[in-house]
């Protein structure tokens, strides 16, 4: 993006905090098609994806009425980062549900061995080592950071992050490779210890 156009999309916020709205409906109407089609690549719903594009909205709204908003890049990138967390709040939120309709289904005793709950220390653990691989993996650099979220969250081919990022695969698959390797590196250096 060109400096002016930066400087640009910097006016058309500055005009929503003044309380011009057309500042925020100019840049919905240029990102618009591009959000919905990467959250629509995710979940492969339309109705799922008309929500979670609202959502991303009205949460990008808020975030510039409340005054969160640094602009620290382009707008575009930062929108794309709340509509990947929504879908990925939706996945967490769906999988937890099917967990508890599945416990309460008539099922074989065999199914019931699997589901054994964990004690509140395995609990701990998991929750510091999930904190832990986020910090880290937010070091890393931003097209390393993307491939591992759609990859490991949004549970992406290698092919579709390479069709949704405008990249081969195996420059997505390059990506990854490097990710996995500075995610090491970070842990090393920050000596952060993954066991249970």
């Amino acid at each position: 993006m060109k400096r002016t156009d930066l400087s640009h999309e910097r006016d058309l916020i500055r005009r929503f905090h003044d309380g011009d709205v057309s500042g925020l409906q100019v840049l919905i109407k240029r990102y618009e098609k591009r959000i919905y089609s990467y959250i629509f690549m995710l979940v492969k719903n339309n109705q799922l994806a008309d929500d979670i594009f609202q959502d991303t909205f009205i949460k990008i709204i808020n975030n510039l009425k409340s005054g969160s908003y640094k602009e620290e890049g382009k707008f575009i990138q930062w929108a794309m980062r709340i509509a990947h967390n929504l879908v990925i709040d939706h996945f967490r939120k769906s999988k937890k549900v099917n967990f508890i309709e599945s416990r309460y289904e008539e099922s074989d005793v065999f199914d019931n061995l699997l589901i054994a709950e964990d004690s509140t220390e395995q609990k701990m653990v998991k929750e510091q080592i999930l904190k832990d691989v986020k910090k880290l993996t937010e070091l890393l650099p931003e097209d390393q950071k993307e491939v591992l979220y759609l990859r490991c969250y949004a549970g992406l081919s290698f092919k579709e992050i390479a069709e949704q990022t405008g990249v081969s695969i195996n420059t997505a698959l390059g990506r990854m490779r490097y990710a996995l390797i500075n995610l090491r590196k970070l842990n090393a250096e920050k000596k952060v210890i993954f066991t249970e």
